[in-house]
């Protein structure tokens, strides 16, 4: 690993292997939280990992894995409630970089072995930590400590552009931050009430709570008329066919969906770089026209209120009409993460929505590779987003799938309401157009709601 930039903050990966968890998922676990935390703008200098039946309840670490992590970061490694009375914090720093304090396991091995790396200032654990957990590693760390959960919120917090996505992002920020916060100073003391001060019997923690609460509640008033509209625009796409990509984070969604739809959505080698729902009409243009929308990925353990906060792009994914579940065919996690995906559309009852399973990135499998996933799954597409003729072979099928359930009809359109020629040619596929003295008859190929509305509105 080369030397991290001297301008980028440097972090520490701490991981627990518990007695469930396979060897290969540790370390997918670990590489995952390797990209999250990249991708949130630190560089990863070491990694301390230790095998344990259950997480220790002070700081997930046992006594001499925690002696080890801070002899990396300049810490005591030594607990507050556990640290001898009469040793000060200078020896017990120094006992920790000396190796000669309480340390019972070998020094971690760093990532880059060819030059020493620099201390790092901030420590990544790869549970979500309870408050005390928390602050006990920071105490022993002397760094800054953060939990998946809390490296996953603050990627979404900058990473979000629209309003609706950072609202959202917001109330699930504070949401995480809310149990976590902590009296500084002689915050316990309880303040008087009265006429603008605190309330009776209020400490400082506690106002402070309460104004989270109030903030959440003032975000959700915001967001729930924002997806109001929302909502309004989803209705008025009841009838469209529509199509949503799914699947993990950083799987290639929103290459597909610039492939499919010729639009400039962002794309980036990064995790969560979409937040905000891009809905877009497939091109070339389909007769009827087939919406594509793109959302938001997903990861393992993504924190359930993210998943709560992101309603509406779930909601595409639920409204949806075809799934197109994409998978990073060069991963070898991708079936674990297909999983998830699965898990989470399930939670949010998407999981019965028809499905088209994609293996993308196929360009970089090898050939004997590829054999096998043609065997071991025969009902996926196999393709790469950068390939034009397998983007036209997926747009082909996407159309066939919603060909499949198109109805023949007939429709007579007045001369007086030739406006709605229009209508008709957006909703539905013309074969045949001819005129006589009534107006225009049409054959259409339509889906049987489209049909039975465009009768509606001819015969109104």
């Amino acid at each position: 690993m080369p030397t991290p930039a001297p301008d980028r903050p440097t972090a520490v990966l701490v991981a627990v292997q518990l007695p469930e968890v396979s060897d290969a998922d540790h370390a997918a676990d670990l590489a995952e939280l390797r990209r999250l935390v990249r991708t949130l703008g630190y560089d990863v200098v070491a990694t301390v990992s230790q095998k344990r039946a259950v997480l220790s309840r002070a700081a997930v670490l046992g006594e001499g894995k925690l002696a080890e992590l801070a002899a990396l970061t300049g810490g005591t490694g030594v607990l507050p409630s556990l640290a001898p009375a009469h040793k000060d914090k200078a020896r017990l720093r120094r006992q920790a970089v000396e190796g000669t304090g309480p340390k019972t396991e070998p020094e971690p091995e760093l990532d880059d072995d060819a030059e020493p790396a620099p201390r790092p200032t901030v420590v990544v654990v790869d549970h979500e930590l309870s408050p005390s957990q928390l602050r006990n590693l920071e105490r022993a760390t002397d760094a800054e400590v953060l939990d998946r959960t809390g490296v996953i919120v603050e990627i979404f917090h900058r990473h979000a552009k629209s309003r609706e996505a950072r609202l959202e992002v917001e109330i699930a920020r504070l949401n995480y931050l809310a149990p976590r916060l902590r009296e500084t100073g002689g915050g316990g003391d309880r303040q008087r009430g009265g006429i603008g001060g605190r309330g009776a019997g209020e400490s400082a923690l506690e106002l402070d709570r309460r104004k989270i609460r109030d903030r959440i509640a003032e975000l959700r008033g915001e967001l729930d008329a924002i997806q109001r509209n929302a909502d309004i625009r989803r209705e008025n796409r009841r009838d469209a066919r529509r199509v949503a990509l799914v699947g993990y984070t950083n799987a290639g969604k929103s290459s597909l969906m610039r492939a499919l739809t010729g639009s400039d959505v962002l794309v980036a080698d990064q995790l969560f770089a979409t937040l905000d729902t891009t809905v877009r009409a497939l091109h070339p243009p389909a007769r009827p026209r087939v919406l594509v929308s793109d959302t938001v990925g997903f990861i393992k353990k993504l924190p359930h209120d993210l998943v709560a906060s992101f309603r509406s792009t779930l909601d595409e994914a639920r409204e949806a009409s075809l799934l197109l579940y994409v998978a990073d065919a060069s991963d070898p996690t991708f079936r674990a993460q297909l999983t998830v995906t699965r898990t989470v559309l399930a939670e949010i009852g998407a999981d019965e929505v028809p499905s088209l399973l994609l293996l993308n990135k196929i360009d970089r499998v090898p050939e004997a590779d590829r054999a096998a996933l043609a065997r071991e799954l025969p009902e996926a597409m196999m393709l790469s987003a950068k390939s034009p003729a397998d983007v036209a072979a997926l747009r082909q099928a996407v159309i066939a799938f919603f060909d499949r359930s198109l109805v023949e009809g007939e429709l007579l359109v007045p001369y007086d309401r030739q406006a709605l020629l229009g209508q008709v040619h957006e909703s539905a596929r013309v074969v045949s157009e001819e005129y006589d003295e009534r107006g225009a008859k049409l054959k259409v190929l339509a889906d049987p709601a489209t049909l039975a509305r465009l009768e509606r509105a001819l015969a109104g």
